[in-house]
């Protein structure tokens, strides 16, 4: 009797992935484990394998299913005129996107137009999908639930060799910092009102690559060397840009570290991702004119950002936090 393939548990609630290739063909003769299609994910490119010895028989190549164009939507408390609407539709321009030129704001028939045109010249719209559909879901949720604060300041590292890896120093600061306040290397739950606060510092680092963003987490920072921190990293930013991250690697970390400053920037205000509790930002280290025993002197420094969750991590504490990661970072 004829078996249907379906999409099996990905893990971690994942519903719905992407088919990148089809491994097999109609007629194929494939034995159990063999893998049978590729797909991605939010967060992988990964291959699933056939859970029986069979012959393939049909290969459903899923197509975009045809839908009614709807109107578009209407802004809301505004009065559109329904020939203006009319034209909207003709054109496929959205009104909430519009920004009307009309006495009070009204959208005019100019106004349309001009949208169109504009649409016109961006070229077609790019649907989301993947990493970066799930990078606008996460950080949706993250500014529904949390409530954010940041505090900025400069970590002084004129003592630090022409070799220090900034990356590994800024981990091994989190580490130390996390124990002097651990309040900040906690999860929040919620729904139950309940902090957890952590005693393994698991440290999620942010990767940019050009699908999205992906944070795979440098596990128990605190008791690893600078080589084998190194390591680590370089082995994971590896898998992260070649799509094979195992996902047990993106899962659990306590604190997060962005240094974008790798790119450009000084500070930021980042967002936190719950159940984390905050995020440590890392802008573009440079030298500026610092006061030093009533005197001026020119030193490198490290900006950095700290975003929390306010509500259950204290200005006292993040000040505290933010204080024991520049000393650790001003260390030769």
């Amino acid at each position: 009797m004829p078996r249907q393939f379906t999409l099996p548990d990905l893990g971690e609630g994942l519903e719905e992935a992407e088919i990148v290739a089809w491994l097999v063909n109609e007629g194929d003769h494939v034995v159990a484990n063999q893998p049978l299609v590729s797909v991605e994910t939010d967060k992988a490119v990964v291959e699933i394998p056939s859970p029986w010895s069979t012959i393939v028989g049909v290969v459903e190549r899923s197509k975009p299913e045809a839908r009614e164009a709807e109107a578009p939507s209407r802004p809301r408390g505004l009065q559109v005129l329904p020939a203006i609407r009319a034209l909207a539709r003709k054109l496929d321009v959205d009104l909430n996107l519009v920004q009307g030129s009309g006495a009070g704001g009204m959208i005019t028939r100019a106004d349309v137009e001009r949208a169109a045109r504009s649409l016109t010249e961006a070229g077609p719209a790019e649907p989301l999908k993947g990493m970066r559909r799930a990078m606008a879901h996460r950080m949706a949720l993250a500014h529904a639930q949390v409530v954010p604060t940041t505090v900025i300041d400069e970590a002084d590292i004129e003592a630090w060799s022409k070799e220090a890896d900034i990356t590994i120093r800024l981990v091994q600061a989190i580490a130390a910092a996390c124990k002097a306040e651990p309040s900040l290397n906690a999860w929040y739950n919620a729904e139950a009102g309940e902090r957890h606060l952590l005693s393994r510092v698991d440290v999620g680092i942010a990767v940019d690559l050009e699908g999205g963003l992906l944070v795979p987490v440098l596990c128990n920072v605190g008791e690893r060397d600078s080589a084998d921190l190194r390591a680590g990293l370089d082995r994971m930013r590896a898998d992260a840009a070649a799509r094979s991250i195992p996902p047990e690697e993106l899962r659990g970390a306590t604190i997060t570290l962005s240094n974008f400053g790798m790119i450009g920037g000084r500070f930021a205000s980042l967002v936190v991702v719950p159940p984390q509790v905050a995020i440590i930002g890392a802008g573009r280290a440079e030298r500026r004119v610092l006061a030093s025993n009533d005197q001026q002197v020119i030193h490198r420094t490290l900006p950095l950002s700290l975003t929390f969750d306010h509500r259950v991590v204290t200005g006292g504490e993040a000040a505290r936090f933010l204080t024991v990661l520049k000393s650790s970072l001003a260390k030769p």
